[in-house]
């Protein structure tokens, strides 16, 4: 296997990604990015953005990761397609990134390889994603103006997005495998007095199922009785939680009861000299913008602590490769 001596390695290629690949290049540390399985994260499989600054006109989200890869590459950040499959952090920097093809020894990581949406695992939601099935309504709600939409989730995300859904949609129907939510009060009390919410208690999606590429219906099943019935919708949005992919970062980072890294306000993590920006450790906003600024901060946090710690780091100007 080949091995690498880096500067910066960025673990992660979506927004906050390719952020910090953009301030580390722009410093000279010719940063590797290594973009896993799929280039830009969850925003490449976003159908259209439209609340990004800076681009008046809807874009898709690969079409924006593809912006964001191009402005990072100007600048002398290399993008490898390859996944990481170990890490070691902890002899300190150098840092040991091991991917399929590679071993990386970096003298700073930067992680930002996201969460992923917990996903209900039925027939036709892969294939309807981003064409019915949704799994942000800060992000699509827009695009169901005077549309009659379906929420599953009963906790303080699925009823903040309901809400949030009301302002577009006609009726929003919130349905839940229980006979009572886990959201709290306050959240509780604006659901049920907003006259578009409604709600189908002890139930869940089976299937979900579209025509031309777009959310038709979905299958409901009672949980109590195993009654099942289609019901007509525009689309579907889903609220039950996110998976943090910090699987290969378990007791090498500080991380909390969810899975998510811990960090300071400059995005560092438990160990010097490794830092986290994103989904990997936001369970709160997970937008396009405030992952490119956590990035940002989290590149400018790893350019300088490289230089307050120059003289106990091997200084490559190159990247250095050998035959190991």
């Amino acid at each position: 296997m080949q091995i690498e001596k880096r500067r910066v390695v960025i673990i992660g290629s979506g927004p906050a990604g390719f952020a910090a690949a953009v301030y580390t290049a722009r410093a000279q540390l010719n940063p590797v990015v290594i973009a896993g399985n799929t280039l830009g994260g969850q925003v490449a499989l976003t159908h259209e953005i439209e609340n990004y600054p800076g681009f008046p006109e809807p874009l898709s989200g690969m079409e924006l990761v593809q912006k964001f890869q191009e402005q990072a590459e100007r600048f002398g950040a290399e993008v490898v397609f390859d996944s990481v499959t170990e890490v070691d952090f902890t002899k300190g920097s150098p840092f040991t990134v091991k991917t399929h093809n590679t071993t990386y020894l970096a003298d700073a990581v930067i992680i930002t390889i996201g969460a992923d949406p917990r996903k209900l695992k039925v027939p036709g939601e892969a294939e309807l994603t981003g064409r019915g099935v949704s799994y942000c309504g800060t992000c699509d709600g827009f695009f169901f103006r005077g549309k009659d939409v379906v929420v599953v989730g009963g906790g303080d995300s699925a009823l903040e997005e309901s809400i949030f859904l009301t302002r577009f949609a006609n009726s929003v129907n919130i349905i839940h495998r229980r006979d009572t939510l886990r959201a709290g009060v306050a959240l509780r009390n604006r659901a049920e007095k907003n006259p578009k919410i409604s709600f189908t208690w002890n139930t869940v999606v089976d299937e979900i199922i579209g025509t031309d590429g777009k959310v038709t219906h979905v299958k409901l099943r009672d949980v109590n009785t195993g009654e099942t019935w289609e019901k007509p919708t525009d689309g579907i949005f889903i609220f039950i939680g996110h998976v943090p992919n910090s699987t290969f970062f378990e007791g090498q980072v500080a991380m909390n009861e969810n899975g998510y890294i811990i960090t300071d306000q400059r995005y560092r993590t438990s160990v010097e000299g490794v830092f986290a920006a994103g989904e990997i450790q936001d369970e709160i906003w997970r937008q396009v913008a405030t992952s490119v600024g956590q990035g940002t901060s989290a590149g400018m946090s790893a350019i300088h602590w490289l230089e307050e710690n120059e003289e106990h780091l091997q200084n490559l100007d190159e990247p250095v490769a050998v035959e190991a």
